[in-house]
């Protein structure tokens, strides 16, 4: 890995209380899909250098300009940082690393699970999958407590209504909590939705992301469901 020096390009609001940072990409900068970088703030630098990194995954797929993460919004003096991070302000990143990247055999089909933030690696992925007319079967579990905090939603639908061999199956689970209408799923994730969800693709491998807690249980339900446990890889995202 090496550090590299970027500029942040713009921001946008993804879902409530959930940014996204354009940041430009150096041209010797690569990376596969469902990788993250460290992202470093000079204004943080001092002392004790793990304060002023956060590792965050890499939105964009490899093909797009620039380098995008996506983060809640959170009042750690990181977060802070970031959030006062204009157009034109410098950073660096420390990159790319992580293991989450899809599997190169054609023959088996993909299952991800996201929670909430932990979507992140898998946008990454399946931009990529549409960009490059992968025929491998891919199945997308997203859980939200409502579609307000469901990062990229929209983007997600458009994608699995593409046909680019994507099924979104999302899940919001307080939409009693919600302003918004919502006629998908509303339970709390399962064996039988794994179940449903896995059916009639080819020997899938199973991939988690999202706050610890939750890629646990969701593990375990995936093995309740019959997931080998061999064919599952799982990232989990502290103090995201």
């Amino acid at each position: 890995m090496a550090i590299h020096e970027v500029m942040l390009q713009s921001r946008e609001t993804v879902a409530e209380g959930t940014q996204a940072f354009h940041f430009s990409r150096p041209a010797d900068f690569t990376f596969k899909p469902g990788q993250a970088i460290d992202l470093i703030l000079p204004t943080l630098e001092g002392p004790d250098p793990d304060a002023a990194k956060h590792a965050f995954s890499i939105v964009n797929a490899p093909g797009e300009p620039g380098l995008t993460i996506a983060t809640r919004m959170r009042p750690s003096a990181f977060k802070r940082a970031l959030g006062e991070l204009k157009p034109g302000d410098k950073a660096k990143v420390d990159g790319p690393f992580g293991s989450l990247t899809l599997h190169k055999d054609p023959a088996r089909d993909a299952l991800f699970v996201a929670g909430g933030i932990g979507i992140t690696p898998f946008m990454s992925i399946v931009r990529h999958g549409a960009s490059a007319n992968d025929a491998r079967r891919r199945v997308l579990m997203y859980s939200n407590r409502r579609p307000e905090d469901a990062a990229f939603l929209a983007e997600l639908e458009a994608l699995s209504k593409a046909g680019h061999g994507l099924s979104l199956v999302a899940t919001m689970t307080e939409m009693q909590k919600s302003a918004l209408p919502w006629a998908g799923e509303s339970r709390l994730l399962d064996a039988a939705m794994v179940r449903a969800a896995v059916a009639g693709l080819a020997r899938p491998i199973a991939y988690l992301a999202g706050p610890p807690a939750m890629v646990a249980a969701a593990r375990e339900i995936l093995i309740a469901a019959g997931v080998d446990e061999d064919d599952i890889r799982a990232e989990e995202f502290f103090g995201y």
